[in-house]
């Protein structure tokens, strides 16, 4: 392939990569609405049908949905080495001979421990937000309302 060629190509390549990124951070945000929507029902229903219990199912789903958002995030990570790649390609730090490795790149990433970055990305504000926050107030509800303070 001559260079041009690859040029051509590797720059589709990267603008589909890009793609494929932001369409993960759109799901993303609908995981952080599910969970929001969710785990805050879960809440207001506790308090109305004053039941405790769902004080609970409010703190592990908030939870439940923060693991996914991490585990997401850590699919998504794959594909930022492509984009990487092509990136140091460009400004010629790195010399790319073919294009259309992004399943390539993303399984090497996954086999390499990409598998078990979500538990980092647990950590990040932006992973970690509203889900951390919700959690804490389902679970702080819930031992408050089994000690008594709070009643339902």
């Amino acid at each position: 392939m001559k260079d041009d060629q690859l040029d051509a190509a590797l720059q589709a390549e990267y603008f589909y990569v890009q793609k494929v990124i932001e369409d993960f951070d759109s799901r993303a945000l609908t995981i952080k609405a599910w969970s929001v929507t969710f785990s805050l029902a879960a809440i207001a229903s506790a308090l109305a049908s004053h039941a405790h219990v769902v004080f609970l199912v409010a703190f592990v789903s908030a939870l439940l949905f923060w693991l996914l958002e991490a585990i997401w995030k850590s699919f998504q990570a794959g594909y930022y080495k492509r984009a990487e790649a092509i990136e140091r390609h460009f400004a010629g730090t790195q010399a790319l001979s073919a294009p259309f490795q992004i399943g390539t790149t993303w399984f090497r990433h996954w086999g390499a421990g990409g598998h078990q970055g979500w538990t980092r990305f647990l950590l990040w504000p932006h992973v970690a937000l509203p889900h951390a926050v919700v959690a804490f107030i389902g679970g702080l509800l819930f031992l408050l309302s089994l000690a008594g303070v709070v009643r339902p």
